[in-house]
């Protein structure tokens, strides 16, 4: 799968390592193979390797890194799985849908699938660096997946819209600028939360969801490069004629 290379599995801070090569081993059946762990609670195992069989490939080249904010930085689109409702609705895929989206914009940039802890999932600072949220339907009286069941349901999908699409190509106009990255984003929501407090809009003792409203607006919009630049010039540009003259 040619867009393999743009497409990671990250998992958070997982405490069993036998779910990280069993994680590692769905990635293969459905031909992927960037694994980046955030601060796995052991990790090289033994039993992890044991788990993966003939996987180990991917465990030997696996990323380790210590926040999910590292692990997506260079990533314009980026998918969190949940299980649960948040207090704030985010924008939410089914596992089809993920599967479409996922391979549409790993033709152009990289792309990550975020899964949480095993046993409460991402928490809510987590879910708000995601642009869309995936829940997997299942049966409402028994709907907790094991770690790498979830991998292999996603990691399938994504499989399977690629053959979609390799079977039936679309001709797609591409867009003129690349979109922002995570990393980008992250400096940008930390330019807008120090204008609007700047501007006496917005209390960092009183933030009253603020700032995570306006994640959901701009993530949902897809900020290109461009855009960006324009966006980060208009706060500039506030700072200075707000900035008191000595």
């Amino acid at each position: 799968m040619d867009i393999a290379k743009n497409i990671k599995i990250v998992l958070v801070n997982t405490s069993h390592p036998g779910n990280i090569g069993a994680a590692a081993r769905a990635m293969k059946n459905m031909s992927l193979d960037q694994l980046t762990l955030v601060a796995p609670e052991e990790f090289p195992s033994g039993v992890a390797v044991g788990r993966a069989a003939s996987a180990v490939d991917i465990l030997e080249k696996a990323t380790v890194v210590s926040s999910l904010q590292e692990a997506i930085a260079d990533c314009s689109l980026v998918v969190g799985t949940s299980a649960r409702s948040r207090s704030i609705p985010w924008p939410m895929l089914n596992p089809r849908e993920c599967g479409d989206k996922i391979v549409a914009e790993a033709q152009q940039h990289k792309v990550a699938l975020v899964f949480g802890r095993e046993d409460s999932g991402l928490n809510n600072d987590e879910l708000q660096l995601c642009h869309f949220h995936v829940q997997i339907p299942a049966n409402e009286n028994y709907s907790s997946l094991n770690l790498a069941a979830a991998v292999m349901v996603l990691s399938y999908e994504i499989y399977s819209a690629h053959l979609d699409r390799s079977a039936n190509p679309a001709d797609e106009q591409a867009w003129d600028q690349e979109l922002s990255t995570a990393a980008q984003m992250e400096h940008f929501y930390q330019h807008l939360e120090d204008v609007l407090v700047a501007l006496d809009f917005h209390d960092r003792d009183n933030p009253r969801q603020l700032m995570q409203r306006l994640r959901r607006l701009y993530g949902r919009i897809r900020i290109d490069a461009m855009e960006m630049n324009i966006l980060r010039g208009i706060l500039t540009h506030i700072q200075q004629r707000i900035r008191p003259k000595n």
